[in-house]
């Protein structure tokens, strides 16, 4: 499978291999151009597959082209030495092409095996990914936003905090990668940026998940209820189906 990459423009890409079916749909909403970026690679060897979803931080092209660079990056590292070894090479790769601060992004990686074992998942900022496994849907992520910090504390957070990132590509230490893994790869996973996951809640997401026969419908649907939900901010879903 070649990488694919999608950052400026809505565009659907259909990716088949070894029982592995994904489908990405991403859209540019009331922002000046799409910041938004995803990536996937297929480790001719392994078989093994990672999938990258980004959000470049900020409205402009610097942001763009920073989400763009990571994603192609870390989805080709990830295949072969894991998810969060994607993002570290992601972030070497970014301040080796960019001096400017402005240029970061937030992403998130899912690298499935050819064997149907376990899914390695790595992220940082506000990029999640969860799994359908046919009955329960379960966001694997915890978002890295100031909100999701004061809610460990058992407060409240101010709504403007929900959008406050602590982690990114450029400036995230290893140990502060978030880290995760499923007990298989079987199921229908989600990679989407805020743009998608904020508007909708998990019910939302559920049943869409649920209802929809393929890959591909299910990130348009997934995309379109964002939007209709009230979302202003680049949406993109990546839905990838493991049998």
């Amino acid at each position: 499978m070649d990488s694919g990459v999608t950052a400026a423009f809505s565009r659907r890409e259909l990716v088949r291999v070894a029982g592995v079916a994904g489908a990405s749909v991403s859209r540019r909403g009331l922002r000046s151009l799409n910041a938004d970026a995803l990536s996937s690679w297929t480790d001719p060897v392994t078989g093994t597959s990672a999938f990258v979803v980004a959000d470049g931080v900020g409205d402009h092209l610097l942001a763009a082209r920073a989400a763009r660079t990571v994603a192609a990056v870390a989805a080709r590292e990830a295949s072969q030495a894991g998810a969060a070894a994607g993002i570290l090479a992601a972030q070497a790769e970014l301040l080796r092409q960019f001096t400017e601060k402005e240029a970061d992004a937030v992403l998130v990686v899912a690298v499935l095996p050819a064997n149907g074992g376990p899914c390695d998942i790595a992220w940082v900022g506000d990029t999640r990914a969860y799994r359908w496994n046919g009955r329960v849907l379960h966001q694997i992520t915890t978002d890295h936003t100031a909100a999701e910090y004061f809610r460990s504390l058992g407060q409240r957070p101010a709504r403007r905090f929900e959008h406050l990132v602590l982690t990114s590509a450029r400036t995230v230490s290893p140990d502060a990668i978030g880290r995760a893994a499923t007990g298989s790869s079987h199921g229908r996973f989600l990679l989407s940026t805020d743009g998608v996951h904020k508007p909708l809640g998990m019910a939302e997401i559920k049943e869409t998940l649920a209802r929809c026969a393929t890959a591909a419908i299910t990130a348009e649907a997934l995309v379109d209820g964002a939007l209709r939900a009230g979302g202003s901010d680049n949406t993109t879903a990546l839905v990838v189906d493991c049998r």
